[in-house]
């Protein structure tokens, strides 16, 4: 039951399309209209630069760490999957959009990560990061990030249940990323020019590869 309810809570909470309500509440504009059309945080910086992207950033990612790990230290690693896997769900068909596409799911899955098993998240976080400022393809950092939670998580030794979390969240990742890989095959992916104006704050044309 505790399980249960657990997973609920981690819907609900992934469900909360954060990029979405801070550009309408702020900017009163749809980002799904906008850009590459994606609620996550690397349309929204690319868009409204740091003072709405940082935001999104931390609350995408929040709503991921915070169910999965009340899960995981009230109950244990098996629930903490569940609940972390069912915010990624959240985000990716939000209840409070009505079901409608959502973003997808590399801030939250990140989130989940850090409180399910804090080693392989934040492992997986220097792993875009290293991508993402070598080569400045988000959508490439974000696959590679995700294809290496199950090897950090067998590597440290974390319980069955986590690395296979680490599979499927790298699978769900790549499949939502599916239209980025076929560009990059075609060497079409736009190289992302964020890293230059990580910090500006003025709205500027989106690049349509955003994946957060």
């Amino acid at each position: 039951m505790l399980t249960a309810i657990f997973v609920v809570v981690g819907y609900l909470c992934g469900s909360m399309p954060w990029g979405y309500w801070l550009v309408r509440v702020f900017r009163r504009e749809d980002i799904r209209t906008k850009g590459s059309g994606n609620i996550g945080a690397s349309n929204v910086w690319r868009l409204y630069g740091r003072y709405l992207g940082l935001p999104v950033v931390l609350l995408d990612t929040l709503k991921g760490f915070a169910p999965a790990l009340a899960a995981t230290l009230v109950v244990g690693h098996g629930t903490g999957v569940l609940t972390g896997a069912a915010a990624m769900l959240g985000h990716y068909r939000p209840l409070f959009m009505k079901f409608q596409k959502g973003g997808k799911m590399v801030a939250t899955a990140g989130g989940a990560f850090l409180g399910i098993a804090p080693a392989v998240g934040g492992l997986a976080a220097a792993v875009w990061v290293v991508v993402f400022f070598t080569l400045r393809y988000p959508s490439l950092a974000s696959i590679v990030s995700a294809l290496s939670l199950g090897l950090w998580s067998w590597l440290l030794g974390y319980p069955w249940p986590v690395t296979a979390f680490g599979g499927v969240a790298a699978a769900g990742v790549i499949v939502l990323h599916r239209a980025n890989l076929k560009r990059l095959v075609r060497g079409e992916e736009n190289r992302s020019t964020l890293w230059r104006r990580w910090w500006r704050k003025g709205p500027k044309a989106a690049n349509p590869s955003a994946s957060l």
